[in-house]
């Protein structure tokens, strides 16, 4: 898991440009995801082969797209908690900012201020009530 900011002027088109590109290239080499954006920051989980998803995270850490590019977590696991997703997006527009306020200080999604286990704890629960759009 990471965390990034987006370059400022970063408009929705290109928000659907990395997801629709993300969508056709991560099933090739076996990656699943869900990704968050709001206010200019990113929060994205991505699962895989280890070699696979040090790649891609290597290759998003260079894109001009991100600055202040984050490695929040990174572990081995046993399963995948997002393997429905080719890459997910966490639709915010539908998001009640209680839960954002459950694993933060504020009502607004800052990763780079609270630990990646708490962030991921974040993920689990947007995946468990179903804020998760753009399946596979």
């Amino acid at each position: 898991m990471y965390a990034s900011r987006a370059v400022p002027g970063l408009d929705q088109e290109e928000l659907l440009a990395i997801l629709r590109r993300s969508k056709v290239d991560n099933p090739s080499v076996g990656i699943t995801g869900v990704l968050c954006f709001s206010g200019g920051i990113f929060l994205q989980v991505l699962e895989g082969g280890r070699s696979a998803v040090n790649r891609l995270y290597n290759r998003i850490a260079a894109d001009k797209r991100h600055t202040d590019v984050e490695l929040l977590l990174y572990q081995e696991i046993g399963e995948r908690r997002f393997a429905g997703w080719s890459m997910g997006q966490v639709n915010m527009s539908r998001l009640n900012p209680s839960l954002l306020l459950k694993y933060s200080e504020c009502a607004t999604l800052d990763p780079f201020s609270v630990s990646g286990a708490v962030s991921m704890a974040l993920f689990e629960e947007l995946l468990a009530t179903a804020s998760v759009m753009g399946q596979a």
